[in-house]
């Protein structure tokens, strides 16, 4: 079963979010609070959006997928930028992600929206197989590029 996150998911999400930066290989990296995404998600202003994923038979929470809404000046109009999606190891081939991809391509029909993208890491095979599966297509020509920490302090305080 797929729903809209709330309030009382955030410290689930947060565990979420630390398992997925592990299986990602950069754990230091999760450094979101529990009060940062309660914030971000259920503010006076969200600024990201929430899907859970549990298990039919247990009810447990077994994935989430975090979005956004982007805009493309070609398209003229919104999109979902997909942030996170992860579905724990043990509830895997069960369709969990499949259901999360497929709610996320419903609420950007639905809103009439134009893109639905994300990123993935070039070494995970099975994310990008199961992507591919779906339909989906590589970008190619484009290359990510961030800014954070000191580069990003320095040029913000010029």
């Amino acid at each position: 079963m797929i729903r809209t996150a709330v309030v009382e998911d955030v410290p689930t999400i947060v565990e979420l979010i630390r398992e997925l930066a592990e299986y990602e290989k950069e754990p230091e990296q999760a450094q979101a609070t529990e009060e940062q995404l309660r914030s971000a998600l259920f503010g006076p202003q969200p600024a990201v959006f929430g899907l859970v994923a549990e298990d039919d038979d247990t009810g447990e929470t077994v994935g989430f997928a975090l979005w956004f809404r982007n805009f493309s000046t070609w398209k003229g109009t919104h999109g979902v930028y997909l942030e996170d999606l992860y579905v724990r190891p043990q509830a895997r081939g069960g369709g969990h992600g499949k259901a999360l991809f497929t709610e996320l391509a419903r609420i950007a029909v639905d809103s009439g929206y134009q893109r639905f993208e994300w990123t993935v890491l070039d070494w995970n095979e099975s994310a990008i197989g199961f992507y591919t599966a779906l339909g989906a297509e590589p970008t190619t020509g484009w290359t990510v590029h961030r800014l954070s920490g000191p580069a990003l302090r320095e040029l913000g305080t010029r």
